[in-house]
């Protein structure tokens, strides 16, 4: 294996080697992960029809409907002794429809059509599997490639539903082209309104979808729209894979919503969950042919000991056609653009990240600590999805920081677009938590702004839903705190406190937004400076959906400050638009002034001049530019403690 593994050539890793000559030392290591990936592609070409077959796998599992009506069923339960179908169709019999076994631990079904030759289920009425296990037991399951589940007021436990609407929506607006500069608006749409209760998808498209336009974001990513039986796990504890959330509406109108966004020009990402699995048996993926595997390792090694969930088994073929084929599912069916995918830091090491620090020393990522069967289930996934989708945009959310994230498979790398910066959002919590104004050190703010490796693109952002959620602050709420709800009028008088706060709020986002990386981030409402936490309803909390809302009323009220907040997130946003100052290379820093605490830069020939004192002002401030010329001083975005110009080419 070690001869095979010496002439493996990686077309491009010589690209890689350039930027960073310290991989040298793990050039073996990347060797094998490619091989790795290279001997699965040969493997699912080979198998059932190829990739493109392997990967649309929900054209064939789960329940579908044939040309003459009639409806097969087809599911993966190895462990199982016996499966039937029941539901409102048969009148809940739980015998009359055996599935019949076939090999690898197949099953399949066929129901022919009614004698008026319609389907023998009809369109949203509800379905379960019957497991018979080896050792007895009788099971009621839920298909894993179940398209829509809901949950009844009183119950507990989601119900699968038959979705087969006779007229289904068809989305007629094509997909926006991919943007050089990636500005994203992140979202929740149950919170998305001002009344305490869950919104829904056609709330956000009516009434949120225009203030997203409005304020300059070109891209939506969409949190828990992937069924989750937990409501306050904020979309992150997933029982059905393939079915949008019906707690906001039908999967008609999240395709509307998305077809309008698009026809706006805007791009939709879906926050996509396959670092892990709610532990649900009787409706998500847990034990269910009634094994402690099927879908995950056996413990312990398939259990998060801090999650709760449950960790699937990448080495799997089943599997990964089960998680290859809901990433194209979401592509095709509901015309996402991409995904934002979740806790990969868990994915990426057999100890998750859990008790580990990482310093950034390289041999962190490389040796036996690396699950590499996730590896290259990552470098699959985004192999697969940028060849059948070129646009496609892929977002990591990882703290561990590992080389080459964000650079193609063909280097090497995991095939990432975009990793998100997580330690700027966590170094500004920290400087209004624990330092004084006249403490705040400008070069460990300016190092954590642009410590960042070179030719892998970062989403930059100063606070996202994570700063938000109750046990935290948001950067408002750190800044003005209780004067929040007494003094943001402007028929009272400006306090220090008010005034410090709406400055700081607007410095610390423009900062992050033209220093921080190559794409930018809000999370929905923190643009205007939305007062308080977020909270979804649980025991802890008496259920309330008091702080499980956004407050966008209070942006419409003309005599409240918040509309302040807004239109500089707006002109923000529309400036860069303008310059493209997020498409342009690293910014030239050319001052961080530790006694003046002033920071300069320029970047996209715009040059930025932030004056963070407490107290003192400065007329003729030299800096020094990049390149020489005349710079017009622009007011369009100035602050008595900022400002910019833009270079006269």
């Amino acid at each position: 294996m070690a001869d095979r593994e010496d002439n493996v050539t990686i077309p491009e890793f010589s690209c890689l080697l350039q930027m960073d000559p310290y991989l040298k030392k793990y050039e073996k290591d990347f060797k094998r992960r490619y091989e790795l990936l290279q001997k699965q592609l040969f493997q699912l070409e080979e198998a059932e029809g190829g990739i493109d077959l392997f990967t649309r796998s929900y054209r064939i599992f789960g329940v579908q409907r044939r040309p003459d009506n009639s409806l097969f069923f087809k599911e993966w339960a190895p462990a199982a002794e016996a499966l039937f179908l029941t539901g409102d169709f048969n009148g809940w019999d739980k015998f009359s429809h055996p599935y019949s076994k076939t090999e690898f631990g197949k099953w399949e079904l066929i129901l022919p059509p009614k004698y008026d030759k319609s389907p023998a289920v009809d369109h949203n009425t509800k379905l379960k599997v019957v497991v018979h296990t080896k050792e007895g037991q009788r099971l009621y399951r839920i298909s894993p490639w179940a398209k829509y589940v809901t949950r009844e007021e009183k119950s507990v436990i989601y119900d699968w539903i038959h979705w087969d609407p006779p007229q289904p929506y068809i989305q007629i607006h094509p997909r926006p082209k991919k943007p050089t500069s990636l500005r994203i608006y992140e979202a929740h749409v149950g919170i998305a309104s001002p009344e305490g209760k869950i919104a829904s998808y056609t709330n956000f498209t009516i009434n949120v979808l225009p203030r997203i336009k409005d304020l300059g974001y070109n891209c939506i990513q969409l949190m828990a729209i992937m069924e989750h039986a937990y409501y306050a796990s904020f979309g992150y504890q997933i029982t059905s894979f393939f079915a949008a959330s019906s707690r906001y509406g039908t999967p008609d109108e999240l395709k509307q919503m998305i077809d309008v966004a698009h026809s706006m020009g805007i791009l939709v990402l879906l926050d996509v969950v396959h670092s892990h699995a709610s532990k649900n048996t009787e409706d998500g993926l847990n034990r269910f042919d009634g094994s402690d595997s099927c879908f995950f390792h056996s413990p312990p090694r398939g259990e998060h000991s801090q999650w709760g969930s449950r960790l699937f088994n990448y080495s799997s073929w089943e599997v990964l056609r089960f998680l290859l084929s809901n990433l194209r599912w979401w592509m095709e069916e509901y015309c996402f653009d991409g995904f934002r995918f979740d806790g990969i830091t868990s994915m990426l090491y057999h100890h998750h990240g859990i008790g580990t620090v990482f310093t950034g020393d390289y041999s962190e990522y490389f040796g036996l600590q690396v699950d590499e069967d996730s590896v290259v289930y990552l470098m699959l996934a985004n192999h697969i999805l940028h060849t059948f989708y070129p646009d496609c945009i892929t977002v990591a959310e990882d703290v561990s920081g590992m080389p080459a994230v964000c650079r193609g498979v063909q280097e090497g790398g995991l095939g990432f677009d975009y990793r998100l910066a997580m330690a700027i959002p966590d170094k500004w919590i920290q400087i209004l938590k624990e330092l004084k104004d006249e403490d705040w050190d400008i070069g460990n703010i300016v190092y954590t702004l642009t410590n960042r490796r070179y030719g892998e693109k970062c989403i930059a952002y100063a606070e996202s839903h994570d700063q938000a959620l109750v046990g935290d602050k948001t950067l408002a709420f750190w800044l003005m705190d209780k004067e929040m709800y007494t003094n943001m009028s402007f028929l009272s008088p400006m306090t220090p406190i008010i005034d410090r706060g709406l400055q700081l709020h607007k410095m610390i986002r423009l900062l992050t937004h033209g220093l921080g990386g190559e794409g930018y981030l809000n999370f929905m409402g923190n643009e205007f400076g939305h007062p308080e936490w977020l909270d979804f309803p649980r025991e802890g909390n008496n259920h309330s959906y008091h702080y499980a809302r956004r407050q966008f009323n209070l942006v419409d009220m003309d005599h409240l400050r918040y509309c302040q907040l807004y239109a500089f997130d707006r002109d923000m946003n529309r400036t860069e638009d303008k310059y493209g100052w997020l498409a342009a290379p690293p910014a030239f820093v050319s001052a961080k002034h530790e006694e003046d605490k002033v920071i300069v830069f320029d970047r996209a020939n715009v040059l930025f001049i932030f004056n963070f004192h407490h107290i003192k002002s400065f007329q003729d401030y030299r800096v020094a530019v990049e390149l020489p010329g005349k710079y017009p001083f622009s007011s369009h975005l100035c602050l008595y403690w900022c400002c910019y110009a833009i270079r006269e080419k």
